[in-house]
């Protein structure tokens, strides 16, 4: 069974939802759209208070070549241009539509795969407003044009879903495994590439059965099983258990050959190409160990997060924390009528007693999150030199390839809180 070489973690998967299929969109009477949905420049809004627009119509073009454009998922009337707070209380700019009834999305024609470019693959997932789905939301349109100086060999999709709890993935691959597998064909058209490579961690069997079934069919397409190990996920971690191959510090995977995908924008890229469809929508994971009715829901993006917890049950009593994303790599929310997002996957439900986080004790040098850091880090050391401001330090000492995974946090046996010093200097050392 392959996995990347260096660290990780074992931690329970938790994966309460993987029975679960993905539900009937759930949707609200208004939409908020977050502005920055993507990483680089937020999109420049074209719209004002009072415009009709329509279901899959453009609200916000993007604003540089690292930015994505936002569509609305739903027809009705632009109520304002305001400042809110995100899921994590920083103010963000925001277009709110009122709801108008409901009605098919616009689309674009679609795009036929033996006559098609790829340049005009890449322009249809720009105009489509595709990021990286997996989490890190990077712009899909500049992943495809990787330069003239690199050579592309592979597509790895990455299947491993190995943050605990979540399943939007697997419920994916299992429901959707001929769509994932048509957009990893359009992503290879694009890039120019003849082989792609489909990773999935061993406990989702029923994904890796049903992708392993459609991608038979597919020339230049496999599926690898990997084992199960945090963080597979990771970019970096993905490429070296398929393809046994490290990319170096401060480099990206095109460098080794690879261009990484997330199997629900590979779905997405599929629906754009195929279907002429923006993405509005997404499957997103709503669990925890107390509500009543987890499961995978069809979001459109925009919903507060609080329509998704009432779907799943409502907020049950004793609520500690709600989180975006999974416990590992996802950060607490300060208030749940914040909005969804195209890079949320996950809400997970904690109940207060386990949100508290232990008293950090003086590190015992033990060496535990030197051997789980999956970059070869010195985690404690960097926490330190943090911790006294020494950003210059923590640059030498390679904070840059830090990728937050949290594998040091959660194996260290005095509490100490690693992972949030170093997400302090690696902010701290970009400004040096």
């Amino acid at each position: 069974m392959k996995t990347f070489r260096k660290g990780g973690i074992h931690p329970d998967d938790n994966k309460r939802t993987a029975g679960v299929p993905i539900s009937e969109p759930v949707s609200a009477q208004t939409l908020t759209l977050l502005l920055s949905q993507s990483i680089g420049a937020p999109p420049k809004v074209i719209v004002k208070a009072g415009d009709r627009v329509e279901a899959g119509s453009l609200v916000a073009e993007p604003g540089g070549y690292v930015s994505a454009a936002l569509h609305s998922p739903v027809g009705g009337v632009v109520k304002r241009v305001v400042s809110v707070r995100d899921p994590y209380g920083y103010p963000s700019q925001a277009i709110e539509i009122a709801r108008e009834g409901d009605q098919a999305p616009q689309a674009f024609p679609p795009l036929d795969f033996e006559k098609v470019t790829p340049a005009e693959i890449v322009d249809r997932v720009s105009a489509c407003g595709i990021v990286g789905l997996g989490g890190a939301t990077f712009p899909t349109r500049v992943k495809l044009l990787p330069g003239k100086e690199y050579r592309p060999e592979y597509v790895i999709i990455n299947g491993a879903e190995c943050e605990p709890w979540l399943t939007c993935d697997d419920r994916m691959m299992r429901e959707h495994a001929a769509e994932v597998v048509a957009g990893a064909r359009w992503i290879m058209k694009a890039v120019k590439v003849q082989k792609c490579i489909i990773g999935i961690e061993e406990n989702k069997s029923e994904a890796i059965a049903a992708m392993t079934e459609a991608a038979s069919h597919r020339t230049g397409v496999s599926v690898v099983a990997l084992k199960k190990k945090y963080p597979q996920g990771g970019e970096k971690q993905l490429i070296d258990a398929v393809l046994g191959r490290q990319v170096p510090s401060g480099a990206l995977p095109v460098y080794v050959g690879a261009i990484v995908d997330n199997v629900a924008t590979a779905y997405a890229v599929y629906e754009a190409a195929e279907k002429g469809l923006p993405l509005t929508r997404r499957v997103v994971t709503v669990t925890g160990p107390e509500l009543s009715s987890p499961g995978n829901y069809l979001v459109e993006i925009g919903t507060p997060v609080s329509a998704l917890i009432e779907a799943a049950g409502g907020l049950p009593e004793g609520t500690g924390k709600v989180i975006a994303g999974g416990p590992m790599m996802g950060r607490a929310m300060s208030n749940i009528d914040t909005p969804t997002t195209k890079g949320m996957s996950g809400i997970l439900v904690l109940p207060e007693s386990e949100s508290r986080r232990r008293e950090p004790q003086p590190c015992i040098r033990c060496g535990r999150c030197v051997e789980v850091c999956p970059m070869g880090l010195e985690p404690y050391l960097l926490a330190a030199q943090g911790e006294m401001g020494l950003w210059e330090a923590t640059l030498n000492a390679g904070v840059g390839d830090c990728v937050e995974c949290g594998s040091c946090a959660y194996t260290c046996p005095a509490a100490r809180p690693l992972l949030d010093y170093i997400r302090l200097s690696k902010r701290e050392s970009r400004k040096l």
